[in-house]
């Protein structure tokens, strides 16, 4: 492909929407998925993001719009399990890896049930950001504007929670809520992440971008805004290489995520 040819990608609208989806799923990853490793909540948007497959194929075999029924199922799951996690004596990882095992198992029987042709489906287990909608877009513009005034409402309590939620119990932080509203919008985005770096890839892209800043950055507005700007660096860098060299989008973002975070990591260990 001629440099001509390759510019002519970026005046189609499709791609123009794809890179766009791309820095605002990164800032929104990077933010995200900085309280992820922070709270060591990891395994938790693995198991959300596997639950979705039960979503999708729910939908497609109730007939139901796509987009919004993966998002409402995506945060009834979280919020479910965050309440069995609350009410069991059993350790938060033995939870996630028994609602994550019970809704791929579950996804996978439904999924038996569907009939005719099921590519689409299938296409869930790796995305194609290429397929990102304008309503998508409004989507998640709508969510990272909620997130970024969350944050500058609540930014004191947010970083007393990170750090130790029992002393944010005492000094009367509600903890719960708290808690439960970062559910709801891990969950959103990952319902809207998902279509574009599939079920697989989707815990890497959130968790490599703040692990590239945490070892970069020692305080906590730096590290959030760090782990956004690589996340959106990595959405429009990988959108270049996709398209000029012909690769999958989603696993090309989260392989530029991926060599980022080793070449920060070299970088560390030799300062």
């Amino acid at each position: 492909m001629n440099l001509a040819d390759f510019l002519s990608l970026f005046s189609l609208p499709f791609m123009q929407r794809a890179v766009i989806g791309g820095v605002l799923l990164g800032i929104l990853g990077g933010i995200l998925g900085s309280f992820l490793i922070l709270r060591r909540l990891s395994l938790f948007g693995d198991t959300v993001g596997h639950s979705a497959m039960l979503g999708v194929v729910l939908a497609a075999l109730l007939e139901l719009p796509a987009t919004w029924s993966l998002i409402g199922f995506t945060v009834a799951f979280g919020l479910g399990v965050i309440y069995l996690i609350d009410r069991t004596n059993l350790g938060s990882d033995t939870v996630l890896c028994i609602a994550l095992s019970g809704s791929v198992a579950l996804g996978t029987i439904v999924f038996s049930y569907l009939k005719g042709y099921r590519g689409n489906l299938l296409s869930i287990l790796f995305g194609d950001i290429l397929a990102i909608s304008n309503t998508d877009l409004i989507l998640l513009l709508l969510l990272l504007v909620i997130t970024l005034v969350w944050l500058a409402i609540s930014l004191p309590e947010q970083i007393l929670l990170t750090l130790n939620s029992d002393l944010a119990l005492v000094k009367g932080v509600s903890v719960q809520n708290h808690r439960y509203f970062f559910i709801v919008l891990l969950a959103i985005t990952i319902a809207l992440t998902i279509r574009a770096v599939g079920i697989l890839l989707l815990n890497g892209f959130l968790v490599i971008p703040a692990a590239s800043a945490r070892l970069v950055c020692q305080q906590f507005v730096p590290f959030l805004a760090t782990a956004a700007g690589i996340g959106a660096l990595s959405g429009v860098m990988g959108m270049i290489i996709s398209g000029a060299i012909d690769l999958p989008s989603g696993p090309s973002i989260v392989l530029v995520q991926l060599f980022g975070f080793l070449a920060v990591a070299l970088w560390c260990r030799q300062g």
